[in-house]
Parts: C-alpha cells; structure tokens; sequence
C-alpha cells in the first residue's frame, strides 16, 4: 500500500474547542453591552461543581437516595436465574425426580396478571395529568381574553372594573434609538443608493460612448477604402470566413476589404501574401493590417578589394518608411515584397551563373562577381549608414529588370496561341534576367578598371619622356535614356559599352572600343583586332607608341638632313628608324 498524502491524514474533532492555539482555555461569550464590553462566563471549579451535583441529588431525590439504590441492586441479585441442580435416583424406580429450587424468574400467566392489575393504573394517572395540564390552558386562555378586552380603547363602561389584586398590563415602548446609529444608517442607505444610481450612469454612458465611437469607425472605414481606390490600389470585397454560414438563404455579403499591392506579373505565391485588410477596429496609426508582412528589405553589398590589399564595403539605401498615411503604408508594403520576389528569383539564378560563383543561403547570397569584387544580397530589417551610389544603382536596376521580365512574359502568354504549348520547365534551360546583366556590369566596371590602368601608365610614360599625349575614357557611351529603355528590352541587347583615345604628340590616335561584360577591340589604321588579355594589350600599346616615336624620330631626321640629302624611314621587320646620307647610315 502506498503512503496516504499528508492532507489526507488531517483529522478534525466534531466536539467545541476549548483551547486556543496556545493552550489557553476559551472563554464562553455570554453578552456584549451597549458600549461594546463583552460578559464571559466565569471559570468554574470542578470541587464546586462536583458538591453542587451532590446536593442536588439529596434536594432532589431525598436523603435515604444511596441507601434506596443498594436496596434495589440487592433486589436484582435475587432475580437473577440460578442453574438447577439434578439428582437423579435410582434406575430401579425408572423415574426421575427433579429438586426445584426457588423461582427466580415469572411465568407468563404471573406476568399477564400483573399487566392487568397495573394497566388500569397506569391510565388513571395519565388522564388525571392530561386534566391538569387542560385546566392550565383553559385557565391561561381566559387570562388571555379577559386582558385583551380590558386594555381596548373603546370599551364601554359597563365592564366591571379590575380588582386590585388582578394582574395588570404594562405597555413597553421601544426605547428611542442612538442619533449617532441613526445617521450611520441613513448614510449606509444613502450611500448604497448613490453607488447604484453612479453604476448605472456609468453603464448608460460607457453604451453611448461605444455606439458613438462605433459609428465614428464606420465612418472612417468608409472614408479610408474610398481614399485607397482613389489611389489606383486594388481593392476587392473580402471572401467569407470559414465559419460562415452558406446555406440556403444565408447572408453572403462581404464584411470587409480586401487590398492587393503585388505587382502584376508576380507569382500566385507572392500575390497572395501582398494583401492587406482594412482594419473595423483600427486606429489613426494602424488602419491597414498586413497578416503576411515580413518588415524586411533587399541589401546590397559591394565589397571591392584593390591591388594593395585593402577592402572597402558599401551598402544601398535600406530604410523601413513609418506608416504616416494609407499610400505611404501600402508603397511601403509593395517594396518589401517586391524585394522579397527578387531576392527569390536572384536565389534560383545564382546557381545558373556562367561567369561567376555564387553561396546561397536562406537569407543571403554571395557572388564573386571578379577578381577583388564580392557582391552580397540580403534580406534585412534595416541597413548599415555606409551609402553607396553603386549599390542603390544595382538595387533600381533590379527592380526594373523585374517589371520588364514581367512584361515579357506577360506579352508571351498573350501572342501563345492554344495550341502551342509551352515547352516543359524541365526541357526549359533557366535564363538569368536579374542577376546576370548586374554581373556583367560589374564584370565590366573592373574590366575598364584594369584597361584605364594600362591606358595611363603609358600616358603617364609619354608624357615624363616629354612626348605629348592626351586621352580620353569613356566607359558608357550611351545616353541615360538609351541605357533606361535598353532595361526592358531582349538580353542580347542590354550590354553597354564604351571608347579610349589615346592621341599622340596631337598626329595619331589609338581608339579602343570595349562592351560589356569583357570584350575589347583596338581599331588601327591597317586592321582592327580584338584584345583577348591585358598582356596582349599592353604588347599592341607599346608597338604603337614605339611605331609613332620612330615615326616622330625620321620625321626630326628628315628635318635635319634636308640640306645634306639624307634620307629617314622606318624598318617594320627590325622595328628601327633608318637613316642614310653621303655613305652614313644611323
């Protein structure tokens, strides 16, 4: 058997405490006065009780009481059975013969006689007391009539008058009350009144304060959908809830509003979590309810490592606008899922990149866009202070190239006829819309980068040998409308490009002309080649500035050695300058 709880081993005593916690006898309370003094009862004395029993018993059932109570106990003795002895005789006689002591006990003929001679008794005395007590109320009943009809007020005069040992009436008046309990009660009474009358204007008021700011909502709600379909928002009555009632003869109507913010174009996915809902219960700073927003935008980080090791790192313009109005609530909402779908379509086309690496994660994605150039997106709840036009450039550019995805495939599906299925997604290689014309452009800034960079070492080495150069790079050679109609068009026809000149000692200019993401061409007067390397186009600067310096060289010579006759040319085989006059070659 398991061991009962303690609470279950709790046993209370149904007789009256005597003692208190303390052991302390408690006293019996027998009265309070007026004035609040409370009357116990006095302690007794058990010795004094116990003599007072005593002499009760001897007032009350005489003297001889102890000695009446042995005579009784003796008398039960003696009626008390005893066995019977037998003695039997002898077996010649055959009988048998029985001693008989002295009876102890009644036969039932004795005890039917002795209820007959005390039956008659027995009843006598009981119709004798039942006489008593009716001549005592028959007497209290006359007392009664006879007081009554004494103390009326209009009693005639004929009555007898009392005798004056007669019992007599007394009237009692209440006696007058306390003034002090008076006004305590009258103020108990009037104070429970006035907190009921209080409650119930309270009730009364706080009903018509609902109401009215029922109404004032019903107001507002009205106003506020009439102000977001003057915006252009979509805004369509709101399904039924799951608990509604659709049977036959139910109420159907819509209850509320429902906004949709997502761009066209979008995914079934993304279309359904850009949806708001007015809000019947809202308040100057929350009328619109987002059940799907998620309060995160799209950071871009580009972090670009020069020669000498040192890394810089900025971020786009990340901010989360307050909700100071319903547009401004609901263009915040769109820009957050609109980042939301590019960051999804950026993590399906990371993994398609051709000229890049790229680590996806669920929140983040990191690209090796080129050598000593990392470009990051990630979704966060607000961004660093560290701004870079770039960043902000790649962020619009994105959400550009979004819509225009959009509207192509939009304009697929409606030149599709039934007939012509589309082939299956499986069969369908993925093509990069957002992310890779970003790789190309930043491809093709460190590509211009590095061009620049041959481009003034060979300015710089011109101009401390004294020769003058000028040049000229222009790394987009588009216009800013050229380049924002080009975002909306065919991949093929996104890739910018640009033009170098390099124009030496003011007589011959070198042109380079190079289009994104890595492709250079040098335009001579002979030919036009395309440049695979830098090596390759650091050899042709230094074959045609060395061409142009032997150049200038027989030209100097010419100049000289008119007046003896020489003559100065350039050997292409030996890449020297020639010069010949009276039997002397230089």
């Amino acid at each position: 058997m398991m061991d009962e709880p303690q609470w279950k081993k709790t046993k209370l005593s149904l007789e009256r405490p005597y003692k208190d916690d303390h052991g302390e006898r408690i006293p019996v309370l027998l009265d309070i006065t007026t004035e609040g003094k409370q009357t116990f009862e006095p302690p007794e004395n058990p010795t004094t009780v116990l003599g007072e029993n005593l002499r009760r018993i001897f007032l009350e059932r005489g003297i001889d009481f102890f000695e009446r109570q042995d005579n009784l106990a003796s008398a039960g003795d003696g009626l008390v059975a005893q066995p019977r002895e037998c003695s039997p005789m002898s077996d010649e006689d055959g009988e048998h013969t029985v001693a008989d002591s002295t009876k102890l006990s009644m036969s039932p003929e004795e005890l039917f006689k002795m209820r007959v001679e005390i039956m008659p008794q027995l009843f006598a005395l009981f119709m004798w007391y039942l006489s008593v007590a009716l001549g005592e109320m028959t007497q209290a009943r006359d007392l009664l009539s006879f007081l009554l009809s004494s103390t009326a007020p209009n009693q005639a005069s004929s009555v007898p008058a009392l005798p004056s040992t007669a019992l007599t009436a007394t009237m009692v008046s209440r006696p007058p009350a306390i003034i002090s309990v008076e006004a305590f009660n009258a103020q108990l009474t009037i104070g429970g009144k006035d907190e009921a009358l209080r409650k119930a204007a309270n009730v009364f008021k706080q009903a018509a304060s609902r109401l009215e700011r029922s109404r004032l909502n019903g107001d507002k709600y009205w106003i506020d959908a009439l102000k977001i379909r003057k915006a252009n928002w979509g805004l369509v009555p709101a399904p039924l809830p799951v608990w509604a009632p659709t049977g036959k003869g139910a109420d159907r109507s819509a209850r509320d509003f429902l906004t949709s913010f997502g761009l066209e174009g979008s995914p079934n996915l993304f279309r359904r979590n850009a949806i708001a809902h007015m809000s019947t219960h809202g308040t100057e700073a929350n009328v619109l309810v987002f059940p799907h927003r998620q309060r995160t935008r799209l950071q871009v980080s580009l972090t670009i490592t020069d020669s000498a090791g040192v890394s810089r790192t900025s971020h786009n313009t990340v901010t989360l606008p307050e909700a100071t109005s319903l547009e401004a609530s609901l263009a915040a909402a769109q820009r957050e899922i609109v980042d939301e779908e590019i960051f999804f379509v950026l993590i399906r086309e990371a993994s398609n990149l051709p000229t890049a690496s790229a680590r996806v994660a669920e929140r983040l994605i990191v690209i090796d866009a080129d050598q000593g150039t990392e470009l990051r997106f990630e979704m966060v709840p607000s961004g660093p202070q560290a701004l870079s036009a770039t960043c902000d450039l790649i962020h619009y550019s994105l959400q550009a190239l979004l819509v225009g995805m959009h509207a192509a495939e939009k304009a697929k599906r409606a030149t599709t006829t039934g007939s012509a299925r589309p082939q299956s997604i499986a069969t369908v290689p993925p093509r990069s819309e957002l992310l890779q014309p970003i790789i190309d452009l930043l491809q093709y800034q460190q590509f211009c980068v590095r061009i620049k960079a041959e481009l003034d070492k060979m300015a710089s080495a011109l101009k401390r040998a004294g020769v003058s150069c000028t040049l000229r790079f222009d790394t987009v050679g588009e216009a800013g409308q050229s380049l924002q109609n080009r975002l909306t068009t065919d991949s093929a026809l996104r890739r910018v490009g640009g033009e170098a000149l390099l124009r030496l000692d003011d007589r011959q200019t070198l042109r380079l002309t190079f289009l994104s993401p890595s492709s250079l061409t040098a335009h001579l007067p002979q030919a036009t080649l395309p440049i695979a390397s830098i090596p390759q186009l650091t050899q042709l600067l230094s074959d045609e500035v060395g061409k142009c310096l032997l150049h200038k060289l027989c030209e100097s010579g010419n100049h000289y050695c008119e007046r003896i006759g020489g003559t100065w040319f350039v050997d292409m085989v030996s890449g020297k300058a020639i010069g010949r006059w009276e039997g002397c070659i230089v």
